[in-house]
């Protein structure tokens, strides 16, 4: 502690901010608790109504990295005058529900208690996943909440605004009517950076329209067990698509973040190691070599770091049966001293309690809190339903087991995030930026985004694209869903329920149906053919007589929507009743049948890529993907999105990545970057700017790259190394080193030039050394799509030279 002389209350503070100040207290709107309980508890539509702008202006800030740094000395004076209680209490962390009452309503009562008594600086989530009255709410029915809480806020406890976090991972996805963006595995399918920027900086307007200043994104664990539940929100399983789909997300929501008030903080997570867990199911432990996390695993986050990231997750479970949320040397020595991250840190969900109630990696929840403390850089604690952390942290401190010091480098860097946030002078919501949701600039952003991010998987005889002339019969159960193109994190949590179906969105999202008949003019000829489940049978005989004046068949599978522990699988394999639909209908019609996928991890397809002349992947498009996946099927946008995963033709292969050991067997159903295009693109001439790779010497790789049409086309060029040998450590099958995405009119040639450093390929061995291991390298284009495209250079390095060197502990 330093001395009281230096020391300012809140009050004080907000006193020397007050004449700069342009922000006054909006008139308190939301319902405060009904003394009896009369809601039967079933949720309604938010019927607020408005006009979204078509455009507006923003801030495309393109200036220095604007990130966390140092503390200011009037936040550590703040910090200085506050009791032991409300530094406790700002680093807690409650979820709304615990605000609404009975009636669905705002609970002022239950504000005051967590805001006065137990000093509590930051809430998270919506209402709607949490007993509120409304299914969606919008920016104004949220900010009346959030608008009301800060009031309070203000004028009780200790009169600190109040920071609120929110999952708004792919746009402002529990907004009403905020523009839902495709999930991150599509984003990554692009192959284009500047789509995750996009969906980021949307996502932080309408996330700020709402009174919310904290997005919980982006997500970027790799995706390297592909039963996980959480494969789609991730940018793939490699780790320099996802550093750089990283960086640009972060950019997105973030921005010139101190000074503008539509972008918010984001929240680089989960750190770290959380997609590989052992048998695909959410939690389950993950074995990963502590050189190979470094190789693999930690790149996305760095880059993330680097971009100015103010606040980070750590991840749920363990890593090597260590516990993420009680360890050393995960949360201090890698992340703050190795990686240099100067942000605030938070738990996931409860991860600190869950340690005693679950995991078992403590005796109970003081002797978790104290570990937590003691051994990380923890800051704030997602405790999300309870008081626990704020009455066990006191009672540590006022014994002596930790030390008022060590809240205080948290508190100071919560205070601190919560004054380049702006939330000192402006706490309130901006109702200007409510106008701005759902418009149509977003939305075509978000389309966009869907138009490159999916992937033509086969295509035999040219059966794709669809003619306007031919008659086309379409069936099955995505092909008519809003909630299925969005998948979890979207409304809800969970998605929406089957009782909401596709009403919830009132009108804020397409279908792949609405977007044929925008695209063809007619009302597309459809039959369910079979549930998003598989149960029911198919009714034979009214799809055989549809399709006897079909020329063409296209057939939706796919996945319902769901969320970390809700969407363990036990086997890949999509539903076989879904798989025999496409069956029955190929042998019994023997007209050309093509399957559309909308799906967040790569499922099981058994026969269906021998028997389907055409298989398009949508992924998880978003609330907006009928219209683009429409286009594509019908030639008005050519499929240009690359697999960023490795697509498994067993079970077996479950885990399989692009970067496994090159003495592996790699033989996916689908490769890492594996994709078609409607063009005949032909590639020509790869040559090197040197016939040797040394550290600081950067070389170049060209290709001549030939659009014969008849399409125009987006052509990503990915560039791999494949190191011949490496002494005593097995080389990649391939490793990705840079890319780009070329426009190519029908007939045109481009040159296209990509770069190759020597320290790309360093690599970190078991002594956690980072360096260099002479040998021929391999230098490839496109591998899995075109063939030959090869050139060689010599990696000369000394393998004892040590780039970088990590602590152990």
């Amino acid at each position: 502690m330093k001395s009281d002389a230096l020391a300012i209350s809140p009050a004080e503070y907000s006193a020397t901010v007050s004449d700069s100040t342009t922000q006054k207290p909006p008139a308190v709107t939301a319902a405060t608790a009904d003394p009896v309980c009369t809601w039967d508890g079933a949720q309604v539509f938010d019927d607020t109504t408005w006009t979204p702008v078509a455009s507006y202006a923003y801030n495309n800030y393109t200036g220095p990295v604007v990130g966390p740094n140092l503390i200011d000395q009037d936040i550590m004076r703040m910090v200085n005058g506050l009791t032991v209680e409300e530094k406790v209490g700002q680093m807690t962390q409650i979820q709304v529900g615990q605000i609404i009452d009975c009636n669905g309503k705002l609970n002022t009562t239950a504000v005051e208690y967590w805001i006065d008594i137990m000093k509590v600086g930051s809430f998270l989530e919506t209402p709607a996943n949490h007993g509120g009255k409304y299914n969606w709410y919008s920016a104004k029915r949220f900010a009346e909440i959030t608008d009301a809480v800060q009031a309070i806020a203000l004028r009780r406890g200790s009169r600190i605004p109040i920071i609120w976090g929110l999952d708004s991972v792919r746009g402002a996805n529990y907004i009403k009517g905020g523009t839902i963006f495709p999930a991150g595995i599509a984003t990554a399918a692009t192959f284009n950076p500047q789509h995750a920027y996009d969906a980021g900086r949307v996502a932080a307007k309408d996330t700020r329209a709402a009174g919310v200043h904290w997005a919980f994104a982006p997500i970027m664990d790799l995706s390297v067990n592909k039963l996980w539940s959480r494969v789609y929100e991730n940018f793939g399983e490699d780790p320099f698509l996802s550093s750089l789909m990283a960086k640009s997300s972060i950019g997105g929501h973030q921005g010139d973040y101190k000074r503008d008030r539509s972008r918010v903080a984001a929240c680089l997570k989960h750190f770290i190691g959380y997609g590989y867990p052992f048998d695909g199911s959410d939690r389950a432990n993950r074995h990963i070599a502590t050189h190979e996390l470094l190789e693999y695993y930690v790149p996305p986050f760095k880059a993330a770091i680097d971009a100015g990231s103010a606040t980070a997750m750590e991840s749920y479970g363990a890593v090597n049966s260590e516990s993420v949320v009680l360890s050393k040397y995960y949360l201090q020595t890698l992340l703050r001293e190795q990686l240099k991250f100067k942000g605030m840190l938070v738990t996931d969900w409860a991860e600190i309690n869950t340690q005693a109630t679950m995991y078992h990696t403590a005796k109970d929840v003081k002797q978790a809190t104290q570990m937590a403390l003691q051994r990380t850089s923890i800051d704030m604690s997602m405790v999300a339903d309870d008081e626990s952390f704020i009455k066990v942290t006191v009672e540590l401190v006022k014994s002596g087991a930790v030390s008022e010091r060590r809240l205080d480098e948290s508190v100071a860097r919560i205070l601190q995030l919560k004054k380049d946030l702006g939330l000192f002078e402006s706490p309130y919501a901006d109702p200007q930026l409510a106008s701005t949701v759902g418009s149509a600039q977003d939305i075509e952003a978000a389309r966009n985004t869907v138009r490159e991010s999916i992937t033509l998987l086969k295509n035999t005889n040219g059966v794709l694209p669809l003619k306007l002339s031919e008659r086309v019969l379409f069936l099955g159960p995505t092909l008519n869903s809003t909630r299925y193109m969005g998948g979890g994190w979207n409304v809800h949590w969970q998605g929406p329920s089957d009782k909401e179906g596709d009403a919830v969105y009132q009108g804020f999202g397409d279908t792949v149906l609405q977007g044929i008949q925008a695209v063809t003019g007619a009302a597309p000829q459809y039959l369910l053919g079979i549930d998003i489940g598989g149960t029911g049978t198919i009714d034979v005989d009214a799809i055989m007589s549809a399709a006897q004046s079909a020329d063409k068949i296209v057939i939706g599978l796919g996945e319902n929507t769901y969320a970390e522990e809700q969407g363990n699988i036990d086997s890949l394999a999509l539903p076989w009743q879904q798989l025999n639909l496409v069956y029955t209908v190929a042998a019994a019609t023997k007209k050309p049948v093509v399957v559309v996928l909308i799906e967040g991890r790569p499922r099981g397809l058994a026969n269906i890529p021998k028997i389907a002349d055409a298989i398009v992947n949508a992924y998880l498009p978003g609330a907006y993907g009928g219209l683009p996946i429409a286009e594509v099927l019908y030639g008005k946008v050519n499929p240009s999105g690359r697999l960023p995963i490795t697509y498994p033709a067993t079970e077996a292969q479950a885990s399989s990545t692009i970067w496994q050991a090159s003495y592996s067997a790699y033989n996916p159903q689908w490769a890492f970057g594996y994709g078609l295009g409607y063009s005949n693109v032909t590639y020509s001439n790869v040559t090197l700017s040197s016939s040797s790779l040394t550290a600081g010497s950067p070389i170049t790789a060209s290709v001549t790259i030939t659009n014969n049409g008849p399409y125009p086309q987006k052509e990503p060029v990915l560039l791999f190394t494949r190191q011949q040998y490496r002494l005593g450590y097995a080389p990649e099958h391939y490793r990705l080193r840079d890319f780009t995405k070329v426009d190519l009119a029908v007939g045109e040639t481009k040159t296209v030039v990509l770069n190759l450093k020597a320290e790309d390929l360093a690599f970190w061995d078991r002594d956690l050394l980072r360096r260099i291991e002479p040998a021929p390298v391999n230098v490839v284009i496109n591998p899995h799509v075109y063939t030959g495209l090869v050139a060689v250079v010599q990696l000369d390095a000394d393998p004892d030279h040590v780039l970088e060197r990590a602590p152990w502990s």
